[in-house]
């Protein structure tokens, strides 16, 4: 694992949280603690309302017959919650190719104002009636261009675990 700044409370606040919630008593496992699952339940739901924000949706899917599949996920714990602990999932789109995006949740404990845990996510656009990769459409594209320069401009560095990322193969671009 490569070294990395965890931004501040303030600076993840930069981003829009696109997810609010509550650690409540069935979050919690027997250590105390909000369980695993319940992190990736949250950083997974920021890159979905981040993605239908693209027009990444049910409609999506229903009438142009695309839609994306999750290929990898990458959790890092970095401070606990537990029970009444309010939470907020930023969600940053890191970056894409002509087939697959990188997002980053950043869940943030905002009763303690720490950074609690990061989920990223390399999700591929796929054709629903072929199963496999299919470019995302120019439209989806230049949405996503326009969400990648907005992380680039962050005043802060997305605190990327180095354990995956977008390839792109010389033949494409």
């Amino acid at each position: 694992m490569r070294p990395f700044t965890l931004p501040s409370h303030d600076q993840v606040l930069e981003l829009p949280a696109l997810l609010e919630g509550e650690v409540t008593p069935d979050f919690i496992d027997g250590n105390g603690h909000m369980n695993i699952r319940h992190y990736l339940d949250a950083g997974a739901s920021g890159a979905d309302h981040l993605c239908r924000g693209m027009g990444i949706d049910d409609t999506y899917r229903g009438q142009r017959r695309l839609g994306i599949f999750t290929a990898e996920h990458h959790i890092r714990y970095l401070a606990e919650m537990h029970e009444g602990r309010k939470f907020s999932v930023h969600t940053a789109l890191v970056a894409r190719s002509n087939r697959a995006a990188h997002l980053l949740s950043l869940i943030i404990d905002r009763d303690a104002e720490v950074l609690s845990c990061t989920v990223e996510i390399l999700v591929v656009g796929v054709g629903m009636d072929t199963r496999r990769p299919a470019d995302f459409p120019d439209d989806i594209a230049r949405h996503m261009d326009e969400l990648v320069n907005q992380s680039d401009g962050l005043s802060w560095p997305l605190p990327l675990s180095g354990a995956m990322g977008i390839r792109i193969r010389s033949d494409r671009s």
